[in-house]
Formats: structure tokens, C-alpha cells, sequence
């Protein structure tokens, strides 16, 4: 082996242990999140939904909850959100038509001061209205859901 080839090899390791002392000795920078853009937010929003859906259809939570943030699933077991949305459960309501419409912001979507993704909207079906609010933390490299509210209400 040349002498050459033994010292790029030596600044090679010496550069991969300074980047490596670097990252464990420097404090962690956090990204700011921002939110999604027009495309990402609604396969969010109607991932979000059609799991929710799936669950409420058939009355098997563990899917859905497994798909929640890290402190939404401690606080909340699969058969609590099963309890919180039972009429969903009982009257097999079924949104899957949320699948093939946009959903529509009563708010603009905007990331609050905890960094939190807050998404209040509804999807304009008929003859009644999916009205949702739905906050989400960053979690695993992803936006992960913290907080779900689905309401059916008149469309007005």
C-alpha cells in the first residue's frame, strides 16, 4: 500500500471521528417544522381519516392508535377510542367518501408556538357535513397525531 493511499485512509477515519465527536459533543439543532404543503396535508389529513374510518368500521382500534403520537398512545388505549367513538362503531357510519374529495380549512393550516400542526376543516359531503379538527407533533420523522375530533354535522 503506498504511503498516499495509508494517508487518506488515516484522514478519512480522522474525519469520521471528528464529525462523530461533533454530533455527540454539539448541542442537537432542532428544524423548525413548517407546515405541508397543499398535496402532503391531504393525503395527512385523508390518511388520518380513512384509518379512523377503518377502525370505526370495524370496531379494531389497534391500527389506528398505533398510527398516533407517542403521547397520544400512552394517554389513550385502542379500547378507550373505541369508547370515545362508539356511535361511529354502532351506527357503522362509514366515511371512506372523504377518499375522493379535498378536504376544505375553516382556518388556514398553521404550526403554533409549541410546534404543533393544527389542521380545522371539513369534507363537503352530503347530505351531511365530516367536519374534523386534528393536531399533530412531529414524532418519528413524520407528523403524528396528538389530538382527533370528528364531528357530522348539516351541511350549511
Amino acid at each position: 500500500m503506498s504511503a498516499i493511499a495509508r494517508f487518506t485512509g488515516a484522514l478519512v477515519l480522522l474525519m469520521a471521528a471528528s464529525a462523530s465527536q461533533a454530533q455527540t459533543t454539539l448541542p442537537a439543532m432542532r428544524a423548525v417544522p413548517t407546515v405541508p404543503t397543499v398535496r402532503p396535508l391531504e393525503a395527512l389529513v385523508k390518511s388520518v381519516m380513512l384509518s379512523f374510518n377503518d377502525a370505526n368500521m370495524t370496531g379494531n382500534y389497534a391500527v389506528f392508535h398505533a398510527r398516533l403520537s407517542p403521547p397520544f398512545r400512552q394517554q389513550v388505549s385502542p379500547e378507550k377510542l373505541r369508547e370515545n367513538f362508539r356511535q361511529f362503531v354502532e351506527k357503522s357510519i362509514d366515511l371512506d367518501i372523504v377518499a375522493a374529495m379535498p378536504p376544505i380549512y375553516d382556518q388556514q393550516p398553521l404550526i403554533d408556538n409549541d410546534g404543533r400542526l393544527l389542521l380545522k376543516g371539513y369534507f363537503a359531503t352530503e347530505p351531511t357535513r365530516v367536519n374534523f379538527e386534528m393536531d399533530f407533533i412531529p414524532a418519528d420523522g413524520d407528523w403524528k397525531l396528538l389530538r382527533i375530533n370528528v364531528v357530522l354535522g348539516p351541511s350549511p
